[in-house]
């Protein structure tokens, strides 16, 4: 059986003592933990500790660890409003796949959370709702927008894991990207000798992007004005 949404329960029962904490307590501490020390370390137990309480308490608010999740998830999404629409959709779009990004790198266990059932809190609401009015002023069918947006943060979620894998490399290991692409050349200078892949060592050595300080920034950027591109040709 499927418990009530936590959306649909109110903060507080009618009766009993007024609580001593609340959903937003919560979830700062939720966060706080999986800020520091990963969403591994996250539990109810481990949250009950940090607000000085105990676990039963918490269960005065919340069911279960999923919804301790869509607290924390809703809290991260709500530390920014929407941006305001400009009237131009893609750079109304562009702005909503920055800060999307921008959430995850400040919040790196968002990426480590299923993605496929969104936290219908109200601070998601708001944002859904800002990246759907940003496309529907395409008159498109809502497939099509759901399509439409659905891509963009396809996008943006498989840029940012790749971003955060590549920082947890090189805290792991010590070694960042440009020492390991100069530990690299001798083992690159023998693919591109060898001749036997033209495209791929035009690459190595024409393409700056994988050597630049900020390349993922220009990775992203390049990315998202590539799909961009492709929403409007196909919103035609």
């Amino acid at each position: 059986m499927v418990d009530q949404p936590i959306w649909l329960r109110p903060e507080r029962g009618a009766r009993g003592p007024r609580p001593a904490h609340s959903r937003a307590d919560i979830a700062a501490a939720g966060i706080r933990i999986a800020d520091t020390e990963g969403i591994e370390a996250v539990s109810l137990r481990r949250v009950a500790s940090e607000m000085g309480t105990g676990t039963t308490t918490l269960y005065r608010y919340i069911a279960t660890k999923d919804e301790l999740f869509d607290l924390m998830i809703d809290s991260a999404i709500g530390e920014r409003e929407p941006p305001a629409r400009t009237g131009d959709w893609q750079a109304d779009l562009r702005a909503i796949a920055y800060e999307h990004r921008a959430r995850v790198l400040r919040h790196p266990w968002l990426a480590a959370l299923p993605a496929t059932r969104p936290t219908l809190g109200p601070n998601s609401l708001a944002w859904l709702d800002a990246a759907y009015a940003t496309v529907d002023v395409l008159d498109l069918s809502a497939d099509e927008v759901l399509a439409q947006v659905g891509t963009l943060l396809t996008f943006v979620r498989g840029h940012v894991l790749d971003e955060l894998a590549e920082k947890e490399t090189a805290r792991r290991s010590g070694v960042d990207m440009k020492t390991w692409l100069a530990a690299q050349a001798q083992y690159g200078d023998m693919i591109i000798g060898g001749g036997n892949y033209p495209h791929l060592s035009r690459i190595m050595i024409e393409a700056d992007a994988p050597h630049a300080d900020d390349r993922y920034e220009l990775a992203f950027r390049r990315g998202l004005d590539h799909i961009l591109t492709g929403l409007a040709h196909s919103s035609r």
